[in-house]
């Protein structure tokens, strides 16, 4: 029965992405220029930036180093608040036309944030520990996180096109309806990807801080 049931999710999966692979690859291309943008803009950093940077992450390692115990509630809490917002925030403005490319300057954002992330941490800790770092505080909750987003935004992109096509308002606000059940369903992903920072993410940081 859970084979089946799993068969059925994974079907479903293939489905959604075959049927949206344009506005998938739209996405994600948006995001990887955001990457490649973020990766670039630590060249242009002034050396006062690039200490204060340094300053702080040394000092966020040594901080996680001597703390025995982690409110792991308190952080949960404010990943949520923060990731379910971002998902609330790509909602409202996938459910306007005029908000489409406010949900793709997110993308590229995030992306941004992301690739700079990881450039700054491997320029100061170095490669070696500078992937691993990011590999467990970033790319790990992101598994989840980064698709749970794409899912979001295209699902702003079928609706501007649904909303733009049908003339009969009972299909538009159908298509409102599904967006937003659809929404809710990434929101539950999105939590899950909370859940892997904290009570994961953190754990294994706490295990490996002590080689950096």
């Amino acid at each position: 029965m859970r084979k089946d049931k799993g068969l059925k999710i994974k079907n479903t999966i293939k489905e959604h992405l075959a049927n949206n692979k344009k506005p998938y690859i739209i996405t994600a291309l948006l995001f990887v220029i955001g990457i490649f943008l973020g990766v670039l803009f630590i060249n242009h950093m002034q050396e006062t930036q690039k200490t204060e940077i340094s300053n702080y992450l040394n000092n966020f390692i040594e901080n996680f180093k001597n703390t025995e115990k982690l409110d792991q509630t308190l952080l949960l809490q404010t990943s949520l608040q923060q990731n379910i917002m971002l998902a609330i925030i790509l909602w409202f403005f996938g459910t306007t036309v005029i908000g489409l490319p406010i949900v793709f300057g997110i993308i590229l954002y995030r992306g941004f944030c992301l690739g700079y992330t990881i450039a700054v941490v491997t320029s100061i800790l170095g490669i070696s520990k500078g992937i691993l770092f990011t590999s467990v505080t970033l790319i790990l909750p992101n598994i989840l996180f980064i698709p749970a987003l794409f899912a979001l935004a295209v699902s702003g992109f079928k609706l501007e096109q649904s909303i733009v096509k049908e003339k009969r308002k009972e299909n538009v606000k159908l298509e409102i309806i599904r967006h937003t059940i659809f929404c809710f369903i990434m929101i539950g992903i999105i939590v899950l990807s909370s859940l892997v920072e904290i009570f994961i993410s953190t754990n294994i940081l706490k295990q490996i801080i002590a080689y950096f």
